[in-house]
């Protein structure tokens, strides 16, 4: 029997398999962004949009600006980037609670 995701190590005739490196990129292509990469890279944007945001209301609360449809549209965007970013997490703890139910 294979193993298709080369996480069990085979000492048979052909000889180890390969191990998996601590960033788990084995079978990323060369070049292409790691898992952790897109993830940190979208936290980031999700952080700058809430950041960008509340600097928004607080030009408002101190008379700097006077556009508040683009004030709710900036705290909207946040809130909805927020959101995504959240389901996001629960899709993958939901999937390593699959994964740890998993009998080997």
């Amino acid at each position: 029997m294979t193993d298709p995701l080369g996480i069990i190590p085979n000492h048979g005739p052909s000889g180890p398999a390969q191990s998996v490196s601590p960033a788990g990129d084995r079978g990323a292509a060369a070049g292409s962004p790691s898992f952790r990469d897109v993830l940190m890279q979208n936290l980031e944007q999700v952080n700058s949009l809430q950041i960008e945001a509340e600097k928004a209301i607080e030009d408002v609360a101190a008379g700097r600006r006077n556009d508040i449809d683009a004030v709710l549209l900036a705290k909207q965007k946040a809130d909805i980037a927020f959101q995504m970013l959240l389901q996001v997490r629960n899709k993958l703890v939901d999937a390593y609670e699959e994964i740890k139910q998993m009998r080997v």
